[in-house]
């Protein structure tokens, strides 16, 4: 806009008496009002780009899980609760089992081989509930990062004591080597069970 037209607009709204309308097409405005309308007049371009103050707010979005979610996630916290015991178990078992290998008495065998077998159950059960539900709750946003890293740190866990169980339990019945790293595989992947499904408790709100 050259400076002659923005001389008559400033001229079409003062020159009127305060109060005054001041003939603006299709508007009836006075004060600022009027002036804003005049400079929409000579110049429509600017009344085009103007942004509306009033845009309505977007309204959060309403996610519904299926209604076994609260089931299977009552399943799998109970069973979860369930495995510390077992994993208590295991450790004493397995400790004389470690120190005595041949020698130890016929109970640590037995409790040994009952307890990863109560445990692959037990994982197993919490392993598809914790997946579906993981699946199930995929659009809510709260807390999925933190249920999206539970979910790989029990599938590293899953691996880790399928591979000490399978792999490893009947060769450490005659190799040291083989003794100690199945105790080590075991109890990382105990901690690291214990650790994730602490984190769960106390931040997933």
């Amino acid at each position: 806009m050259d400076m002659t037209v923005l001389g008559l607009v400033c001229c079409l709204a003062t020159a009127a008496p305060s109060g005054t309308p001041v003939a603006v097409p299709g508007a009836n405005f006075s004060g600022w009002e009027t002036f804003a309308a005049a400079l929409d007049t000579v110049n429509p371009l600017r009344s085009r780009l103007r942004v509306p103050t009033d845009t309505p707010k977007a309204r959060p979005r309403v996610i519904e899980v299926s209604d076994w979610y609260a089931r299977r996630l009552t399943i799998h916290r109970y069973t979860a609760y369930g495995t510390i015991p077992v994993f208590a178990v295991q450790w004493m078992a397995g400790k004389k089992l470690y120190d005595e290998s041949r020698a130890a008495p016929a109970w640590a065998k037995t409790v040994h081989r009952a307890g990863a077998t109560t445990l692959a159950g037990m994982f197993t059960v919490n392993t598809v509930t914790g997946l579906w539900n993981w699946w199930d709750s995929r659009m809510v946003a709260q807390g999925r990062v933190l249920r999206t890293v539970h979910v790989l740190s029990m599938l590293t866990a899953d691996a880790a004591f399928t591979y000490a169980g399978a792999k490893l339990s009947n060769e450490a019945e005659t190799d040291a080597s083989k003794r100690r790293l199945h105790r080590t595989v075991a109890l990382s992947a105990m901690g690291l069970t214990v650790v994730s499904g602490t984190a769960m408790k106390l931040w997933n709100r």
